[in-house]
């Protein structure tokens, strides 16, 4: 989020921003002034203390509530309250919530997203999620944090040059979807449908069709994204959908950029019948950071900046974060051209959140008793490890290279500019974390090291260090390069330009490989894919692992799994395209679907047939495993409307190819799938593995991620893997009109590369009315 506008804070509401944690938030029964106000009554219903506090404020209390430092209401006993704090992966400091030091020098920092969507297991991504929580409730209680935290980033990775791809987790809309409600369900804790409680309140951002920086003249804050209604529907925004309508999330964030010619935080069909209407979002809608203001000073949607608060307002949006609203909507009031009435819907989105977090209901709680004993504890920074362990990638394993002997390898070379990497091992948007564990010291507790860095950081500009680690390589058992990128290289408002690795680092990989006596590991740190084709074909370089940015315990998990006491088995959640890709296609071109008559490739597996690196899904484990389909329907019968059955030709007729029914015409919950997959292991190692089912739709060439299951198997044991699946929600394809449909026929399911099905869908004839 931009911080630039911040330095135009509203002085009187900026004001009380120091003010924003004191304790309790508001209702302080020693305040006797206010503890017998009806806002102040836990028995009551929320939305009735709700709209008891919206009476009791003038206009200009309002007003100072609808930015992210929400001035207080003395004379009612509300404090102050900063809005904005970070979660993405552990509490960050990267919003002005939250604050480090005291009883709370830092907290756990988990892999960067990009690195836990690998794992491809939804269950560490919501013990994530109620461990963040936890340690953002306890930082609360001390003052140090919000309780509103505007996490998960849910945007699809569309190019592999976005600097902010690592935040995201991948390519894929069901992967990313999944990923989005596992998470926020983690960090909401109970806090469902309805006016249940929260833990804290995550956000989902940021909406929509959001994944550019500053590229080639682009910038998100004038960027027109021009996205069809298809791609829309089917890529977009399902992370959207399902974190509100799954997740039950409690915020949405809308973007900076435009779409279709109109900003997000000013579209109405976006904000309020989009999200509010058809998703039925319980909670609140807010700006990304100085939105409002670059809809309006950039971007010239208005040509008054009361205009540009009301446009916003009328919308759909409930808070500014940002002072624009503060300063700018008085003026729209008093001009007519946004109503108090509305100004009041907003506020009761904001406050109802608030309340349902217990902000209101004293200074006890069921999370009261949570404190500085409950951050960066050793239970949850072992899962920090666990979770980076799961997200490693083996890509590439010669000969059993992997894992490396501490009998065999006594004495290895520890090389590169990622080696002994801290800070670049947490990426972006992290907090302070409890402690850090580099890959030199990880390897250290394994093997004797000789470290040699080979480059000044990643950029590596020069080959002055080469010879130093050639001889290191030469003289070791093993050698291990860590090598990659960073945030200078990559990172928010910072995309690649090429997928190549930094300077002079391919050249350091191919000398040190041709020195080495042993056999020579890469290790790549990054966010986004890299073009290692050279590594990947150079029979000197026997392994290749992928670790993402893999959080404080990095370099614990790095050496775990080159010494074998941890099995890789993650899986890439996006694709590795070779650098000619880049040179093809543009950033600002947001279609999904290739067009070979323009020479337009595709973007992600789905659309995108051409040669890769490494493919979605890509890795290895030091073990083996079969699978064996148990059972899964092969007919399955659709209830539908004959009126509502349609062709390429418009032709109702079921003879016709490409029949198709729309899924808001048929009954959904009738249309569960179940199927059964036996896994085994047939190697000599325990290990995690990942089922993949893909699904291609009848006379479609595209393979779609339809459903997945992580699965842990012991050497020589089997397990079964239940897959549930709903025809609308998981087999339908959205048209040009961005309009949902089941065709009728042949839909071919893939389970990984190995094993294929077929599910024949057909109308239900008995509930056809003619």
């Amino acid at each position: 989020m931009s911080q630039k506008y911040f330095i135009l804070i509203f002085v009187l509401v900026f004001a009380y921003s120091g003010e924003s944690r004191q304790q309790p938030f508001a209702c302080d029964p020693a305040n006797a002034g206010t503890r017998n106000l009806r806002f102040c009554k836990i028995s009551l219903p929320i939305q009735v203390r709700v709209q008891d506090l919206i009476g009791r404020l003038t206009l200009q209390e309002k007003i100072r509530l609808l930015v992210n430092n929400a001035a207080p209401v003395e004379r009612l006993g509300v404090s102050g309250y900063e809005w904005w704090s970070e979660a993405l992966h552990g509490v960050s400091n990267t919003g002005y919530g939250v604050k480090f030091g005291g009883a709370f020098p830092g907290a756990t920092s988990f892999p960067q997203v990009i690195t836990t969507a690998a794992s491809f297991n939804a269950s560490l991504w919501e013990e994530i999620g109620r461990v963040v929580s936890e340690e953002g409730r306890a930082m609360y209680n001390g003052r140090a944090a919000g309780l509103t935290f505007w996490s998960p980033n849910v945007n699809i990775l569309r190019d592999p040059r976005w600097g902010r791809g690592q935040e995201t987790p991948g390519e894929d809309p069901h992967l990313v979807a999944q990923y989005a409600v596992s998470y926020v369900k983690g960090l909401q804790g109970g806090g469902g449908s309805g006016n249940t409680r929260l833990k804290v309140a995550a956000c989902c951002k940021h909406y929509t069709a959001y994944d550019l920086d500053d590229w080639n003249g682009y910038d998100r804050y004038h960027f027109n994204a021009k996205v069809s209604m298809q791609d829309l529907e089917d890529t977009y925004n399902v992370p959207f959908k399902a974190c509100v309508v799954e997740g039950n999330v409690a915020s949405v964030m809308c973007s900076y950029n435009q779409i279709n010619g109109k900003p997000s935080c000013a579209d109405s069909t976006l904000l309020r019948d989009t999200i509010r209407s058809q998703w039925h979002l319980n909670g609140y809608i807010v700006s990304d950071c100085d939105s409002v203001g670059v809809l309006f000073e950039k971007q010239h949607y208005t040509r008054y900046p009361e205009d540009a608060a009301a446009a916003t307002i009328k919308a759909g949006l409930d808070l500014d974060c940002g002072p624009f609203l503060a300063i700018h909507t008085d003026e729209a009031v008093r001009t007519g051209k946004v109503s108090e009435l509305e100004i009041n819907n907003a506020l009761a989105n904001t406050i109802t959140v608030q309340m349902r977090l217990g902000m209101f209901d004293g200074p006890n709680g069921p999370y009261a008793n949570l404190g500085p004993k409950d951050v960066c504890s050793p239970a949850h920074q072992q899962l920090a490890l666990q979770a980076a362990r799961e997200g490693i990638v083996l890509l590439k394993n010669i000969g059993q290279a992997l894992p490396l002997s501490t009998q065999r390898h006594r004495t290895v070379a520890v090389i590169g500019p990622n080696s002994d990497a801290t800070l670049t091992m947490i990426g972006n948007y992290a907090g302070v974390p409890c402690r850090y564990i580099s890959p030199l010291q990880g390897i250290s507790r394994y093997a004797r090291t000789v470290h040699q860095q080979g480059c000044m950081g990643v950029a590596c500009p020069g080959i002055q260090k080469f010879g130093l680690a050639e001889v290191a390589a030469r003289h070791a058992d093993a050698t291990v390069l860590v090598m990659g990128l960073d945030q200078s290289i990559e990172a928010e408002a910072k995309d690649r330009v090429s997928l190549l690795l930094p300077g002079h680092q391919q050249d350091l990989i191919s000398r040190v490989a041709m020195a080495s006596k042993g056999p020579v590991v890469l290790v790549l740190m990054s966010g986004g894919p890299i073009d290692v084709t050279f590594a990947k074909n150079d029979p000197r370089v026997s392994a290749i692992l992928w670790v993402g940015y893999p959080g404080q315990a990095g370099g614990a998990a790095i050496a775990d799994v080159l010494f074998g006491a941890a099995n890789p088995g993650g899986k890439l959640p996006m694709t590795w395209y070779p650098q000619d890709y880049v040179a093809k296609v543009s950033m600002a071109n947001m279609d999904m679907r290739a067009n070979p008559t323009k020479g337009y490739p595709g973007r992600t597996y789905r659309f995108y047939k051409g040669p890769t690196v490494f493919p979605f899904g890509a890795g290895f484990s030091y073990t083996r495993f079969s699978q064996h389909l148990v059972s899964a329907p092969i007919i399955v019968s659709v209830p539908t409307d004959f009126h509502d059955l349609v062709s390429n030709n418009t032709t109702t007729s079921l003879m016709k190819k490409n029949a198709a029914v729309r899924t808001i015409h048929t009954n959904c919950e009738s249309l569960d799938i179940d199927m059964h997959i036996d896994v085994k292991n047939i190697g000599d190692m325990d290990g995690t593995h990942t089922v993949l089912i893909f699904s291609t739709p009848p006379d479609h060439t595209t393979k779609q991620l339809v459903a997945f299951e992580k699965v842990h198997v012991v050497s020589g044991a089997k397990q079964r893997v239940k897959i549930n699946m709903n025809a609308c929600k998981h087999l339908s394809v959205a048209d040009e009109y961005g309009v949902r449909r089941i065709y009728m026929g042949e839909h071919k399911i893939h389970v990984g590369d190995d094993l294929k099905h077929s599910i024949t869908f057909q109308p239900s004839l008995e509930e056809i009315k003619v």
